[in-house]
């Protein structure tokens, strides 16, 4: 079992923790598990890919670094708005702060 665990369905990245782990362990874990579906095929990239689940800031900037090189926009699941907001954007498509279902 892995400390952080990330799946890609489409274009929705579901994350979650997994195994108790401190921060300098689960960021080694979620870069891995990154590069593992990279090299596998399984993150292409795209226009938009959006975020759900929990994570630790330290885990956030990891995704962030890996994947906005990726997707044009990224959107993270906010559940006080029940909406993705676009936090990560070169596409014109899609604006800083705007919220998609």
């Amino acid at each position: 079992m892995t400390t952080y665990n990330i799946e890609l369905k489409s274009d929705l990245l579901e994350i979650n923790f997994g195994e108790p782990a401190s921060n300098d362990r689960i960021v080694i874990d979620a870069a891995a598990r990154l590069e593992e579906m990279a090299k596998a095929g399984i993150l292409r990239g795209g226009q938009l890919l959006k975020i759900t689940g929990p994570t630790s800031i330290p885990v956030a900037f990891v995704l962030a670094h890996r994947l906005c090189h990726l997707y044009g926009a990224i959107a993270v699941f906010d559940p006080k708005l029940d909406k993705f907001v676009i936090c990560i954007t070169h596409h014109p498509t899609y604006n800083l702060g705007d919220l998609i279902d």
